[in-house]
Formats: structure tokens, C-alpha cells, sequence
């Protein structure tokens, strides 16, 4: 009797998870302690522009993504995040926010926003205290 392969669809479904279990360790990052990722969550959540179109621009298209972390954007106020970015200059960040970078759509769902109001959003979520 044959031995039983798997189908050639079960290991092209397997080969992606296979590859991210196999690289999830060659991070050069050093690993956050889930309590202190709990911590800069929290307080990302609770941060709030004080300009109030600035806080209404930031709750309706930044805070999904900026308070929790999806799609590994930089948490607002995680300032150690935030620095190597804010290196790049102010002109890279809202260039990458119109365009979209990485896992950020372009215009970061703010089809209103001006330069100006993305430049505030940035340094806001970039500098929260």
C-alpha cells in the first residue's frame, strides 16, 4: 500500500503559516512584555487631541489603529516608538500618511485632511502626554 500524501492545496495553505512560525524568532526588536504592551494600550486609548476638530479628525480615522496597535502602527503617546520615526522628519511622516505606508492606507482613511492636519495628527499621537 502507498503511503498517504497530502494534498498539494493543504501545504500551500500550510507554507505561509509554516514561513511566519519560522522568521517570528529573527526579530531584532527586543520582546515587549505583555503587561507593558497592556499599559501603553491602555494609555493610548485614553489620549485626546485638545483642538477639537484635531480630536474629531483623530477619533473618526487615527484611534483605530493608533490606540491598539493594529496593523502594527506606532501607538499614540508610545513616544519610543514614535522617535526613530519622527528622525525621518516631519516631511517623510506626512508624505507616508498621504501616500499610505506599509500597513497605513493612503490618507489614512482622512480623504479631508490637509498636510497641515496630518502634520497635527502626527505630532499629537507622536508626542501625547
Amino acid at each position: 500500500m502507498e503511503p498517504v500524501r497530502p494534498r498539494r492545496s493543504v501545504r500551500l495553505l500550510c507554507a505561509p503559516l509554516f514561513f511566519a512560525v519560522m522568521i517570528s524568532g529573527c526579530s531584532d526588536l527586543p520582546e515587549e512584555s505583555a503587561e507593558n504592551r497592556l499599559a501603553l494600550t491602555q494609555r493610548a486609548l485614553s489620549l485626546t487631541p485638545t483642538d477639537p476638530e484635531i480630536a474629531e479628525i483623530y477619533g473618526r480615522t487615527c484611534r483605530s489603529c493608533h490606540s491598539t496597535g493594529a496593523s502594527a502602527a506606532p501607538l499614540t503617546g508610545d513616544i519610543a516608538t514614535w522617535e526613530p520615526r519622527l528622525d525621518k522628519g516631519m516631511d517623510v511622516l506626512v508624505d507616508n500618511a498621504i501616500n499610505g505606508f506599509q500597513g497605513m492606507p493612503p490618507l489614512g482613511l482622512c480623504f479631508e485632511c490637509s498636510p497641515e492636519q496630518f502634520e497635527q495628527l502626527i505630532a499629537f499621537m507622536a508626542t501625547a502626554e
